[in-house]
């Protein structure tokens, strides 16, 4: 039997997912969370053989509860569910050692065929996927500039932005600007934009 572990922050969507995935004679669901920093310490207490987290869930996205899974409970796979295929999430996910990514709106076999292929120590990703993560390239953001441009996705000013990080106005309009020509925008409001649906921040 395999026994699974699903973060999810919809309860409609994790309870169709569990239903679908109970249908399957190996499959087990032993644990299901709804908040990312819920999901290691759910890990550590069930230990189930994979772990499928969405990646936009509260307290923690599912790419840092991703890395501190493998780093804590190795023996854990993890198997990337999100509804937003963005390219830069795929290459951050694989970064923190997920064996495999999928878009939800793929078939309920395809999934359980997805995480028997985990299971056995096979990396899945979703064609389309992979084709455009390869075609995007790196994230050229520093973490610094990611931190600047998820702050101002919202609009915020450059004295609330430079507020909230801690950091000098000037600071926060160099990272600005700097963010602002790598994603070939027009303004930071577009910067983050473009970052957003490229999955960079």
């Amino acid at each position: 039997m395999i026994r699974l572990l699903l973060a999810e922050d919809q309860g409609m969507v994790r309870g169709a997912l569990a239903a679908l995935l109970e249908l399957e004679d190996d499959l087990e669901v032993v644990a299901q969370v709804a908040r990312g920093d819920e999901i290691v310490d759910a890990v550590l207490e069930h230990r189930p053989d994979v772990a499928l987290l969405d990646i936009e869930l509260p307290g923690l996205d599912g790419i840092a509860a991703a890395a501190e899974v493998r780093r804590r409970a190795a023996q854990t796979r993890v198997l990337m569910l999100t509804t937003f295929g963005r390219p830069g999430y795929l290459r951050r996910a694989m970064e923190a050692g997920a064996s495999g990514f999928l878009v939800k709106d793929g078939p309920a076999d395809e999934l359980a065929a997805a995480i028997r292929r985990v299971v056995g120590g096979e990396r899945i990703v979703d064609p389309a996927l992979a084709a455009s993560a390869l075609t995007a390239g790196e994230n050229p953001l520093t973490g610094r500039e990611r931190d600047v441009l998820r702050a101002a996705r919202h609009g915020a000013t450059v004295t609330a932005i430079a507020n909230e990080l801690h950091l000098s106005e000037g600071t926060v309009r160099n990272y600005l600007s700097s963010s602002i020509g790598k994603t070939d925008a027009a303004n930071r409001i577009e910067a983050a934009r473009r970052a957003d649906d490229l999955g960079w921040l």
